[in-house]
């Protein structure tokens, strides 16, 4: 009898053990709803940075389809479109709005004040107004900075380098892809490394993409001997265009970005823009945890990455030293 007791007892027990196990299992596993704004071009994207941004969020525990949610939103080039997306996805109730550049940082922002935002890619979040200070954002937008400015001398840097006695370069750029504050501080810069370098440089604006043609005009008809490219939301979505352009008129060009370079360009120098992806979803798993996007700090780039192709170098007939291929990060042959 005493063993039955106890037996039921320890049944008794386990069961009641159990029960508040089982209702914990039950309950729904919480949807992390993530909204994604660009203005890429769907067919023109580098999916490789997006895959970087879910890779990231994979390491952290989060898969599409079970616990995280995405919704996707692609102006499709035109940036005018980037406020009324931005719109859709406060109106879907999104917990966080993950942003590549300052251009969809500011559509957003007028959209919702509360919803966090984490940006990917803004050159200079202070300058643009999008954040009080690097320590301490503040308000709704927090990320990544690319520091575009600092980056710009350095860009022109390894021109002469590959092209030796290279003494007038065309600098292509965008006016109002971002704030005029970072404008007016990139275009400054430019021209500080282009004197200390011994080039003299000739800006040449493009606005949009029927621009183009005009501009690469204007630069063989001051012949120009190479091409750097100003980082642009439009002139990153027509790096194909620009890649066959300068390659046509025989233009040793430098970009910042190393996709240029994936799709033919001759070097790159800037920041490893998968790497920022992936660091942006520890952002987001942050702010689902709970954390305030104002108090967490905007990082900056820890890797900043060469890269040549040297198929492009020999169509341009050059002949890449070697003290330049020893310092490459990647060379595509």
């Amino acid at each position: 009898m005493m063993i039955r007791r106890a037996a039921l007892a320890a049944a008794l027990a386990a069961g009641l053990l159990a029960a508040p196990l089982a209702a914990e299992a039950q309950q729904p596993t919480k949807i992390a709803r993530i909204g994604y704004l660009t203005t890429a071009d769907v067919a023109t994207a580098p999916h490789h940075l997006r895959e970087a941004f879910l890779k990231g969020l994979r390491d952290l525990g989060y898969v599409e389809g079970r616990n995280l949610v995405i919704e996707y939103r692609s102006a499709e080039g035109k940036v005018e479109r980037l406020p009324a997306l931005a719109a859709e996805l406060v109106a879907l109730k999104v917990d966080v709005i993950l942003v590549p550049a300052s251009v969809h940082v500011l559509a957003a922002k007028q959209a919702t004040r509360t919803i966090p935002i984490v940006f990917v890619n803004s050159g200079d979040p202070v300058a643009s107004g999008l954040v009080t200070s690097l320590a301490r954002p503040g308000g709704n937008v927090t990320g990544l900075s690319t520091i575009g400015p600092d980056l710009i001398g350095k860009c022109l840097e390894q021109l002469p380098q590959a092209v030796p006695g290279v003494s007038r370069v065309a600098v292509l750029w965008q006016p109002g892809d971002v704030p005029e504050r970072t404008e007016k501080d990139m275009l400054k810069r430019a021209e500080a490394a282009g004197r200390a370098l011994g080039m003299r440089l000739q800006f040449v604006e493009a606005r949009g993409p029927a621009d183009i043609d005009r501009a690469f005009s204007e630069m063989t008809g001051a012949r120009a001997g190479a091409l750097a490219v100003l980082p642009s939301t439009m002139l990153f979505g027509e790096r194909r265009r620009l890649v066959d352009l300068a390659a046509k008129n025989r233009l040793p060009a430098v970009y910042s970005s190393r996709d240029f370079v994936d799709a033919g360009g001759l070097m790159s120098y800037g920041p490893d823009f998968a790497d920022l992806f992936r660091r942006a979803a520890t952002y987001v798993d942050k702010i689902l945890k709970g954390a305030k996007p104002g108090d967490l700090p905007v990082e900056q780039p820890t890797k900043l990455e060469l890269v040549i192709n040297l198929k492009t170098a020999k169509a341009l007939g050059l002949a890449i030293p070697p003290s330049l291929l020893q310092r490459a990060d990647q060379i595509i042959e």
